[in-house]
């Protein structure tokens, strides 16, 4: 338990700093506001993806790894495809921002699980 809020608190960190930095290529309204989306879902993604990835444990860590990723690929087609156009969100800023959410936040994954060993 403590690992997760660990990880929640440094997930929400690296989330916020990336959202600023891309704040400043992103600059209308309605991009800020695909960013802060696209930040909340990258949350609750890794977060589950890190929640499923410990459950495996030690010895199957990897096979724990790849449903996170598989788990991150359909999350990302899915919004992509259907709840970009659902929430009527630029698509350039939803799509680039929930990619790099998501891959800065798998390298500070990789860091916790290796950190937890």
């Amino acid at each position: 338990m403590k690992a997760m809020a660990r990880s929640a608190g440094l997930m929400i960190a690296l989330v916020a700093l990336t959202g600023f930095a891309l704040s400043l290529v992103f600059r209308t309204d309605a991009e800020r506001t695909a960013i802060i989306i696209s930040g909340l879902l990258a949350v609750v993604v890794q977060l589950t993806a890190f929640g499923v990835t410990r459950s495996f444990g030690r010895q199957n860590a990897l096979v724990g790894y790849a449903m996170g990723a598989v788990m991150r690929g359909t999350v990302l087609a899915l919004y992509g495809f259907m709840f970009v156009r659902m929430l009527d969100l630029p698509p350039t800023a939803a799509l680039v921002s929930f990619a790099v959410f998501l891959f800065s936040s798998m390298l500070l994954e990789s860091l916790l699980l290796a950190y937890e060993s």
